[in-house]
């Protein structure tokens, strides 16, 4: 295996002066910054990351928890975080708890055994809010429940999403509409735009999956009077209720409106497009990551306190006015 050493003799420089390259610690002259690079390449010189951390206190390790990697909206979350690292010559490792309280905690107790930088917690609700504290910068995205948590939270204002799908239905003059709900503050802002439209909740529970939107969208399209605007919590919902529609005759939006949330790229694609509101995922995960960089890079827990990201309306071609 080629050392530190061997690069240092091919470059006739010494080890000290091949560590502060590798490791940035002090400042190199351009000339020498050069020649250590290039016997590296010469040499092919892959760093021992093991001895690299003892040497700098630093694994340039960042942990991720998320709920599930085969949601489209976390799955979004982890691409912006992973480019950003690699721009800054970290490193990422990513963990499922597959909405699970218990294996959350079990995740940020390994990565406290694997010595990472900080860590990044994208919560669906499931964070154990009596978590004993870890001894590296943590910060939470994506949180929607309102528990009391001692950590930075960047995270998207999901009541005033719900409100613009609601009223964007309500200036469609629809009266009458069916939620296909898996998230309280959502149907809260939804409710507080449609005021006093008479309104058919269908709780669903957590879910990824299509066809739990089609099963609740079908109970709720047979019901009399039929609703004319069926709003649903999160896309995949929302298309699975385009699915019912079809599967009972109805068009879209003639007969009924479909609205969803989050804006996932089939949503742009499906016929009719899916009216949604747009979620700014990668711009949470951004604002986040950067803040848990500058607590790692500072050597000190980022401030505490919440960081709320507006949303926007995609008025598409499933929603129109309602039916006379």
């Amino acid at each position: 295996m080629v050392t530190m050493l061997d690069v240092a003799r091919r470059a006739g420089v010494t080890k000290q002066t091949v560590s502060n390259v590798i490791n940035g610690r002090t400042w190199v002259s351009p000339k020498t910054r050069a020649k250590v690079e290039s016997a590296i390449a010469e040499l092919n010189f892959v760093p021992n990351l093991v001895a690299r951390s003892l040497a700098t206190g630093s694994t340039q390790t960042v942990g991720f928890i998320v709920p599930s990697l085969a949601a489209t909206f976390y799955a979004e979350m982890v691409e912006e975080v992973g480019d950003i690292l690699d721009e800054q010559n970290y490193h990422l490792l990513i963990a499922s708890t597959h909405h699970d309280s218990a294996r959350c905690a079990r995740h940020l107790l390994s990565l406290t055994g694997r010595s990472v930088d900080g860590v990044l917690i994208a919560d669906d609700g499931t964070y154990p809010d009596d978590q004993p504290a870890v001894n590296f910068p943590s910060v939470m995205c994506a949180r929607e429940s309102e528990a009391p948590i001692a950590l930075p939270v960047v995270t998207i204002d999901y009541e005033h999403a719900g409100f613009l799908a609601g009223r964007h239905l309500a200036e469609l003059g629809h009266r009458r509409v069916g939620m296909v709900s898996e998230h309280t503050r959502r149907v809260a802002g939804c409710r507080r735009a449609l005021g006093d439209a008479e309104i058919d909740v269908i709780e669903v529970g957590e879910s990824t999956e299509r066809s739990v939107g089609y099963d609740a969208a079908m109970a709720a399209l047979t019901r009399k009077p039929r609703p004319t605007a069926l709003f649903a919590t999160t896309d995949v919902l929302a298309l699975g209720a385009i699915d019912a529609a079809a599967r009972l005759g109805l068009r879209v939006p003639e007969d009924v409106s479909v609205v969803g949330l989050d804006d996932i790229s089939e949503s742009r694609s499906h016929h009719p497009a899916l009216t949604t509101v747009a979620f700014p995922k990668r711009e949470m995960a951004r604002e986040a990551i950067k803040l848990l960089l500058r607590a790692v890079e500072n050597g000190e827990p980022p401030p505490d306190g919440v960081t709320l990201l507006r949303t926007r309306l995609m008025d598409r071609a499933s929603s129109g006015p309602a039916p006379a």
